[in-house]
Formats: structure tokens, sequence, C-alpha cells
């Protein structure tokens, strides 16, 4: 078994305690912005670290109504363009917390008055020092090169974030998501029978939209990187921009499908899909009966989620498809081909 596979599995209790072993750094940070609220949010990540940095970005954006940046770290790194961030919030977000280019933008931001946050796996990191605040993923060490576990850490991470915030975040459904966890982790042999069907892809497409536009970006990069398979990645309303020009019979298309705002937009997508042929799989929930209609194949997860919340438990049953996909293709997932851990650049 790999220890992608075996973290992915791991989740519940990471989940569990990020949420439980964040009190403290969470009252620290609700004072500090109950007396001086930023203004703009500024992430900085690469990687799956960047991915969820994207839904941080909706999730603050609606919840907290404060609007969110992406940095771009060159801009300080190679251009050395001195920023104005005063009534800034720059949020830096690193699973070891050593990403060299990360941590120049928070080293720079901290100089010119923005207040900063670090969310990492390492309390010990380099990450963790130069912030001022602090909010661990406590997904304990990770050995596989593909991240998952801490990317699910992450996601819970920028719910307290925007909880500290003033977001309308609902702790009680915070606390229902490792369970939910657990039961889409069950899926895990029908995944694996799906998952078969893929042994000779070698292109996709993943789709998803708002809040779970996140979760495409990393279904798709956990593709690319574990399995070899070029992954296009789109929100719903950028593939139709174009894109879906590439889509053709038997085409795979991996779609994130929950009800609310988010589902017109998806359901048209999955239509245009179907006339073309396209070989689609769903990723969706019991509140989405439309959705399980759709799709050449449908991962339907147990619990009835409310939007908000259904990014984690939707990564679930990608990263375990990623997971076996590679497993089947007969490569190492936990040791992709020319990548490491800790990635350096600057």
């Amino acid at each position: 078994m790999s220890k992608m596979l075996e973290e992915t599995r791991q989740q519940p209790e990471a989940l569990s305690r990020t949420l439980e072993e964040a009190s403290d750094a969470l009252k620290k940070l609700r004072h500090r912005f109950e007396r001086h609220r930023p203004k703009l949010v500024i992430l900085v990540a690469r990687g799956t670290s960047d991915n969820a940095a994207q839904f941080g970005r909706y999730l603050i954006e609606i919840t907290a109504q404060i609007p969110v940046s992406l940095a771009a770290p060159s801009v300080v790194t190679l251009y050395h363009s001195e920023l104005d961030l005063s009534d800034a919030l720059v949020v830096g977000v690193s699973q070891s917390g050593e990403s060299t280019d990360t941590n120049a933008v928070l080293e720079d931001a901290r100089r010119r008055g923005a207040v900063t946050l670090g969310i990492t796996n390492e309390p010990s990191s380099a990450m963790a020092r130069i912030c001022e605040y602090a909010l661990f993923a406590r997904a304990q060490k990770e050995e596989s090169v593909a991240a998952t576990k801490t990317y699910a850490c992450q996601l819970m991470a920028f719910y307290l974030l925007a909880c500290a915030l003033g977001g309308k975040v609902d702790p009680e459904a915070l606390r229902r998501l490792p369970d939910q966890v657990e039961r889409a982790l069950r899926l895990e042999n029908s995944i694996a029978e799906a998952a078969a069907d893929y042994a000779n892809m070698t292109r996709a497409v993943t789709v998803g939209r708002g809040l779970n536009y996140a979760n495409a970006l990393e279904f798709g990069l956990k593709l690319m990187e574990t399995c070899y398979v070029v992954a296009e990645r789109f929100s719903a309303a950028d593939l139709m921009h174009g894109p879906i020009a590439m889509v053709e019979r038997a085409f795979p298309v991996f779609v994130f499908a929950p009800a609310g705002v988010t589902w017109p937009s998806i359901s048209y997508v999955l239509d245009r899909v179907r006339e073309l042929r396209a070989q689609t799989l769903v990723i969706t929930d019991s509140t989405n009966a439309e959705a399980a209609a759709r799709g050449s194949r449908v991962i339907q997860l147990p619990d009835a989620v409310e939007e908000i919340y259904t990014p984690i438990p939707y990564i679930v049953p990608a990263q375990l498809f990623a997971a076996h996909l590679a497993a089947i293709k007969g490569l190492d997932a936990d040791r992709p081909r020319t990548l490491q851990k800790v990635t350096l650049t600057m």
C-alpha cells in the first residue's frame, strides 16, 4: 500500500487535531482582528498549498467580505517591488514551512507593515518563525511527495481563519467534517473499481466552480504528478470560453458537482460534455440527485453537505482515485519522477 493511500485514510484524525488544537491561536487572531480588521488579505503559496489558497480566497471573500488577492512572489523576489501593505493581512501557506519564495514574501510583507500569518504543518519551520501568527495544520508527518492530508488540514485552517475574521462559518459544521470524511473513505472500493476504467488515460479535464474550483486544481495536480496524466484544470465558466473545444468522444472529464449556487453552471457543463459523448466522472453528495443522473460514472458521498462545507469531503474521492490509478499504472505515487517533498524556488 502506498503512503499516499495510507495518509489519505488518516484525514479524519488529522482534521480533528487541526480543529481541536487551534483554540489558542484562534483567540489571538480574533483579538487582533477585533482591534484592527484588515482591509485586504494577500495569500502566498506554491503547488498544493496554492490550490488551498484558492479555496481560502473564495471562502474569505464569501464569508468575511474582505477582498483577497493571490500574491505573485516574483514581484518581490525578482522585481523587488516595494508594496504598500499597511492594513493588509499576508498569509503564507506551505506544508513544510520552508518554501523559499513564499517565506521571502512574508519577510518583506512584515517589514512593510502587514500582519503576517503562516499556515503550515511544521511548528519549527522558518515560516513559523517569520510570521507574527500561525495556524498549524496538524497533519503530522506526511511522507508521500503527493500531499493529501496536509491539503485537507490547510482547508480546515482557512475555515478557522475565516472565523477569526468574523466570517459566517458554522463551528458545528466544521466539527462534522471529520466524520463526513470518514464516511467518504468507505467508498474506496468502488472508487478503485472506477479508476480501473481509466488505466490508459493520458489526458483529462478537471472542473469545479466557486469553492470547489480549488479541488479541480488539486485533483488535476494529483493526476499530473502521480499518474503522469496531462490534466487541464478549469472553472465551469472558463471551460466554456474556448477549452471545451478539446473535448471529444470518450475524453475524460472529472466534475465536482455540489448542490447550491454553482450547480446551474456545472449542470450546463455536464449537458454539453454529454452531448460530446465525453467520459464523465461526477463527484457529488446525497443533496444533488440531478448530478447523480448526469455522469458516465458518479461518486456520491452519503452525507447531505451544505455547499460551503463540501470541499474537504469532496477531495477525498479524488485523492483515492489518483492513488489507485497510479497503482494500476504501476507507478509510485509516493515518489513521482523528478519531484521532491520540498521544492525550493525564488
